[in-house]
């Protein structure tokens, strides 16, 4: 056994000797090992580190599985809500393209019935010069159009003339003369006078024209002044 530097070798195995530095104090060895921490004391740190690690690293995903059901439901209720606006604009954008073509077709129907109808003042003023014709025509006795008397005749004739060219014009501009005797009485054509029971007349029809009707484009524009067959 030799001593070299504080070491004391017995049997080939190295020891601190207890005193290598000069006496011993009560529980120095102790603290001395204290500060070397064994490799046992190394791998259990380490383990408590990992799992400290692990820990949070689960917190982590379990913080974010929780917040991915709350992200896709806010985006469900975001994307519900815009489909509502969306549905909501094309009623609204249907709608205002139904208003629009209604207000199209009202407008074009009330530009069609301007020009057919335009002119209904002046056809009803024109209406007058036609009965007044009518009646002078009417009021000719027939057995003095003769030629003994030229004037007369040649007076008469203009005068039907005129009255046929009138009615030419009616007709050329959509103004049709209704004289409907015989004919079923219809209320939206003729205006009733008077009621009167006529032998081998079917009741309901018109026995007498007091003053004939016109229809402008098929709309009345005066009644036809009818005398109607009643039952007696």
């Amino acid at each position: 056994m030799g001593r070299h530097a504080g070491l004391v070798f017995t049997n080939q195995v190295p020891t601190l000797s207890p005193c290598a530095h000069g006496p011993m104090v009560p529980g120095s060895c102790d603290r001395a090992a204290s500060r070397w921490p064994t490799p046992r004391l190394l791998c259990t740190a380490a383990k408590q580190k990992n799992s400290g690690q692990n820990l949070e690293e689960d917190a982590g995903q379990t913080d974010q599985k929780t917040d991915t059901p709350c992200a896709e439901k806010t985006l469900m209720e975001e994307k519900a809500k815009l489909e509502e606006q969306l549905k909501d604009t094309v009623e609204k954008y249907k709608r205002a393209l139904a208003d629009t073509e209604n207000l199209r077709q009202r407008t074009q129907k009330l530009v069609e019935e301007a020009k057919l109808y335009g002119i209904q003042g002046f056809c009803k003023d024109l209406l007058e010069v036609a009965d007044i014709l009518e009646k002078a025509t009417q009021c000719v006795p027939k057995e003095e159009i003769t030629e003994d008397n030229p004037h007369l005749k040649n007076l008469y004739e203009g005068l039907v003339m005129t009255e046929v060219q009138i009615q030419k014009v009616f007709t050329k501009h959509g103004l049709l003369r209704l004289d409907p005797v015989g004919a079923k009485f219809d209320p939206y054509e003729h205006e009733a006078l008077f009621h009167a029971p006529v032998e081998g007349k079917e009741p309901g029809t018109v026995a007498l024209v007091n003053k004939v009707g016109y229809k402008l484009h098929g709309r009345t524009l005066r009644p036809a002044l009818v005398g109607v067959v009643k039952e007696a």
